[in-house]
């Protein structure tokens, strides 16, 4: 028999795949010796039979019936009991962290009943109703699916008609009332009266967990996080212990350092006489955790303690959620804490310094998603007016259109609008506006609200808490002191950094760490904070424990030069078709339109010292490192007139009877010759060089004499050509020949005999399926594979890049069809088997062969970490990523046990 039901002392924080974050932070909390109320976990295992069968493993429920009397022993209440009621919270709990995005169902047992015993034994009639309220507010929202805004709308009206500011002021015949009111809600909208037998809601609160697994909200989350949607998740069932007593009861949200700049100190939000939802939800301003050091000092004392306890145990900054009942701690859940970007960096290196962790656990911690946030820019110094401040939950310069609900950013998003969403405060399903959004503003709720610890998360810019602000809604518009300061469509700036707000538009400048990167700031520069140092210790660690180097694709002397800055090692893609834009266009059209042999040799010979120039330029610019340019790949249609826009344009000239020069109807003629249906696999790479005779003769002309002009110059250059969109060995074999014709003649030309000085190495881009899978054979004509994974992707999922993500890509997200755009992150699965069968065969006829990537999946992490198991010899990546990759490749290496391929 399966067992779906562990206690939490007999889990550990090593189980999260089976009992979830929470439920195995709880168990290991227990381990410790920490006060943690009595419970126990339904494991993953069971949330994943849901999923496949529909149902509850038929085991469950008498599992959960004995795990239910153990608790009762150890606290000596009984689930149900009219006198002296055991209560329980249902909690949800992944494996991987998704803060805010399922459920959690509070104060479970309570009926009419058991209310009174509550009351009777807590000597509080106000706290009993209060408890009860949340109970009918948690459970007809999350359980039966009530609009939550009914039960708001309620409470809102009964404090109105007594006068309270906020629920605090409500005394138990107020109390009394909403829960008659929200008795009636739950009657009237499902048809039954609220459940008052307790193992049904226990039932009810247990399965709406596994349900919440599947909850939009959260599927948004792991489809932006890269969680696989078969993890499920855990339901923890856990003794009730209440912050909302009396007045020596509290609950809160505690972190070990500054989850924002990883400074060591208190942090943290609680409030007297609630529950931890209350904390979170950001609907009451929290106060410092500093205070409760002055409202409940022994508690304090013992929360500081164990915080110490924690952070030395897991060797990170922890995320505490802790409660107490009447002066006594309890410890709700800890988790390694949501950070900052440039928490993460600073963080890492702290805990090195103090002997916690080595220099590469260190570099594990920090990923290059969070060094490329690092290197955004930031608010331009100068005069600028302060319009409100808030708190800096979540760091980082946002500017955008105020909007205030989800469901428009989203949209105005898809239209290409830059915004900020802006509510009093957060909530779960605001997820998809949050990610849509430029940044977020509160005007409730602290560094633990759910906006606050959800942006965190997502890399998302921030400000909570700024209480000046009046935000409404309704009226779509934000007014400080009764004056209007922003509509609806009004730009705003944030800087999640201070929690300033500026009304318009603040210019922006390049971030400290995209100056170190670039060069422009030395990490020992007096000006340099201790962020850049942190950033350039791990930079250099990842460099030292990296085995894939990094290229850079740049196709000018200025770009290459940027990207050496940024530490590449090589160019891995210089495309020549971009040296033949601008000016040099029409000298492309004379050779389109040559009409004989004469008059294309004359064109190519006005191309030829132009390509030498801007190859000489490159080389230099990259000194003794490997410089890989490809020989022209795009259509030449791309360097001539649109088909129709010349035919309208060639037609009214006609019907107005003006004269057609003899060189537009010639360009009509070859742009209609050189007409495509679909040109993404038609004349184009490879098949140009042979087609028309002597291109690519030129372009390898151009390059070999470029290498022996530095070469004499006193550099050093190692040059490698690439021939694109090879399909066949025949192919490759066939342009190789016209190429070392070429090679001999500028040896010959430039009394090198045997060409001894021209180093310059063959090779292909893999970018067909079948040049995957015939890769054994074109590994005998080349001396290096290059894999262009944009093509290859294209061809082997029969996508049409723009198409995909201009139409149904969205569609497939929404369906779970696709995760990530292929072309953003590898499909490792599809094309990485491509990729794989390609290295292998390719490796097996040449064991020499260098093996790299040149599309952008060369700076994608996820896709990098895939590319070292390969065993692939570098990637390359547009200059502004090369920083990133650096970093992957030494994460990679150090990762590269527990790496899996993901779907």
């Amino acid at each position: 028999m399966s067992t779906f039901v562990h206690p939490f002392r007999e889990g550990s924080k090593d189980q999260k795949d089976l009992l979830g974050g929470k439920g195995a932070n709880l168990a290991e909390m227990t381990r410790l010796g920490l006060p943690v109320p009595p419970g126990f976990t339904i494991t993953t295992d069971a949330c994943r039979y849901v999923m496949h069968h529909g149902q509850n493993p038929p085991e469950l429920a008498d599992q959960v019936t004995a795990a239910l009397e153990d608790v009762e022993q150890q606290i000596s209440r009984r689930f149900g009991d009219r006198e002296d009621p055991l209560l329980v919270s249902v909690r949800s709990g992944a494996a991987i962290s998704m803060p805010g995005m399922m459920e959690t169902v509070l104060n479970v047992g309570l009926n009419d009943e058991t209310v009174q015993g509550l009351a009777a034994q807590s000597g509080s009639e106000r706290f009993a109703q209060d408890s009860y309220r949340r109970l009918l507010q948690m459970y007809g929202a999350t359980v039966l699916g009530i609009e939550a805004s009914m039960f708001e709308e309620a409470l809102e009206a009964v404090r109105e008609e007594r006068g309270a500011a906020d629920d605090a002021g409500l005394d138990a015949g107020a109390l009394e009332e909403i829960v008659g009111r929200y008795q009636q809600i739950i009657e009237r909208e499902t048809g039954s009266p609220f459940p008052q037998d307790p193992r049904e809601q226990l039932r009810g609160s247990i399965s709406a967990v596994f349900e919440s697994w599947n909850a939009p909200r959260a599927v948004i989350y792991r489809n932006a996080e890269h969680i696989d949607h078969e993890l499920g998740t855990a339901v923890n069932v856990v003794a009730m212990v209440f912050g909302n007593l009396d007045d020596r009861s509290a609950t809160g949200v505690a972190f070990t350092r500054d989850p924002s700049t990883g400074e060591h100190g208190i942090y943290g939000d609680f409030l007297v006489g609630a529950q931890g939802e209350d904390v979170v939800a950001g609907i009451r301003n929290t106060r410092s955790l500093e205070e409760l050091g002055e409202v409940l000092p022994d508690a304090y004392q013992e929360l500081l303690r164990t915080m110490d306890v924690l952070e030395e145990h897991y060797r990170d900054l922890c995320d505490i959620e802790f409660t107490i009942e009447s002066g006594k701690l309890w410890m709700l859940q800890t988790r390694v804490g949501k950070r900052t970007a440039a928490a993460a960096f600073l963080i890492a290196t702290t805990l090195v310094d103090e002997g916690a962790i080595d220099e590469r656990e260190a570099l594990t911690r920090v990923s290059g998603a969070q060094l490329t946030r690092l290197m955004f820019p930031r608010f331009a110094s100068g005069e600028r007016e302060v319009l409100a401040r808030g708190m800096g939950a979540s760091p980082g310069a946002a500017v955008g259109e105020v909007v205030f609900d989800s469901e428009t950013v989203i949209a105005r998003a898809q239209e290409g609008h830059e915004c900020l969403l802006v509510r009093r405060e957060t909530n779960p399903d605001d997820l998809g506006g949050m990610l849509a959004a430029e940044g977020v503003l509160t005007s409730r709720g602290g560094k633990t609200s759910h906006a606050a610890v959800v942006a965190r998360g997502l890399g998302k810019t921030c400000v909570c808490g700024a209480e000046s602000l009046d935000v409404d809604p309704k009226a779509r518009e934000i007014r400080m002191g009764g004056e209007v300061v922003a509509r609806e469509g009004d730009v705003l700036s944030i800087d999640g950094a201070t929690g300033e707000v500026f009304a318009g538009r603040i210019p922006v400048e390049p971030s400290e760490v995209a100056q170190y990167l670039e060069g422009d700031l030395a990490a020992d520069d007096p000006r340099a904070s201790a962020l850049v140092r942190s950033v350039d210790r791990l930079m250099g660690v990842a460099d030292e424990v990296r085995r894939m180097q990094v290229r850079a694709n740049a196709d000018t002397a200025a770009d290459a030069q940027r990207a050496r800055q940024m530490g590449a090692q090589g160019i891995g893609l210089a495309r020549t078709e971009h040296m033949f834009l601008g000016e040099r266009r029409a000298q492309v059209e004379k050779l389109i339109l040559a009409g004989d042999p004469a008059e294309r040799e004359e064109a190519l010979a006005e191309l030829l010292p132009a390509q030498r120039e801007d190859f000489a330029g490159l080389l230099r610019a990259m000194g003794d490192l490997p410089v890989t340019i490809r020989l022209l790949d795009p259509p030449l249609h791309e360097f001539l007139p649109d088909l129709t826009d010349l035919s309208v344009r060639i037609a009214r000239a006609e019907e107005a009877g003006r004269r057609i020069e003899p060189h537009e109807r010639k360009v009509l003629a070859a742009v209609e010759r050189l007409h495509e249906q679909n040109p993404m696999l038609g004349l184009r790479g490879v098949r140009l060089g042979l087609t028309i005779p002597g291109l690519f003769g030129m372009q390898v002309r151009a390059i070999l004499e470029a290498e022996l002009e530095v070469r004499a110059d006193g550099g050093d250059p190692h040059v490698e050509i690439m021939i694109p969109l090879v399909g066949s060995v025949r192919e490759l074999r066939s342009i190789r020949h016209e190429i070392d014709d070429v090679t001999e003649e500028v040896a010959a030309g430039a009394g090198a005999g045997d060409g001894a000085e021209l180093t310059t190495r063959i090779g292909t881009m893999i970018e067909l399926p079948r040049a995957a899978l015939r890769a054994g054979e074109i590994a005998e004509a080349a001396e290096f594979f290059s894999f262009g994974t944009n093509d290859l992707t294209q061809t082997t999922w029969g996508f049409s890049r723009d198409d995909v993500e201009a139409g149904f890509f969205f569609t497939y997200k929404e369906r779970g069809i696709l995760s990530d755009s292929p072309f953003e992150s590898l499909d490792q699965y599809g094309v990485g088997e491509l990729l794989r069968i390609a290295a292998e065969r390719g490796r097996a006829t040449n064991p020499n062969l260098t093996l790299g990537v040149c599309g952008e999946h060369g700076g994608d992490p996820a896709s990098i970490h895939f590319f070292h198991s390969l065993g692939l010899d570098y990637v390359s990546c547009s200059p502004f990523r090369v920083p990133v990759a650096r970093l992957e490749c030494g994460r990679a290496t150090l990762l590269e046990e527990g790496f899996t391929p993901q779907p």
